[in-house]
């Protein structure tokens, strides 16, 4: 299999969205409105191009990422993270590592520009692989969703201590 991981290109969006839907339809969590939710993050000021990334096999789309800025709010101040929403992997290619690999590369490009810390809405069970953690662990606290769902991780260790504060979803 010969894999290519790239930034999304402006072109593709519309087939994006239709990957995006149809992959959260056989996923064991959906609300069916992740692909709406991409072009919602498309097109506010949090979206960053360098980090929505396609994973391609033969010019097809089999994966989707997108790590947008996000802040967890404090009484005092605001920290700047990034939110991991949604990974997306086409049901042929789940379990051969593509969602891995996405995050993976999506760290690293992150890490690069400067960014330190993500959080997500998601498996536990599948994100601890990526050393994401209960943000309640880090004084990370979401009230509109349970706090086993709401994950962090460091992109660069300790960038979470004394960061405490609450998501808005």
């Amino acid at each position: 299999m010969n894999l290519i991981i790239r930034t999304e290109h402006e072109k593709e969006f519309n087939q994006i969205y239709d990957f995006v839907r149809i992959a959260f339809e056989t996923a064991q969590v959906s609300d069916g409105n992740e692909q709406n939710f991409v072009n919602e993050l498309r097109a506010s000021e949090n979206y960053i191009p360098e980090l929505a990334l396609v994973a391609l096999v033969d010019g097809n789309i089999i994966g989707h990422i997108m790590l947008t800025k996000y802040i967890v709010q404090d009484l005092n101040q605001n920290h700047d993270v990034l939110l991991l929403a949604p990974l997306s992997v086409d049901l042929n290619y789940r379990g051969q590592g593509i969602g891995s690999k996405l995050v993976m590369k999506s760290f690293e490009l992150a890490r690069k520009m400067g960014y330190t810390a993500v959080v997500l809405v998601g498996d536990p069970a599948y994100y601890q692989r990526f050393s994401f953690k209960s943000s309640v662990d880090f004084g990370i606290n979401c009230h509109e969703i349970p706090a086993q769902y709401i994950q962090a991780c460091e992109l660069v260790e300790g960038s979470l201590d004394n960061v405490f504060g609450t998501l808005t979803f």
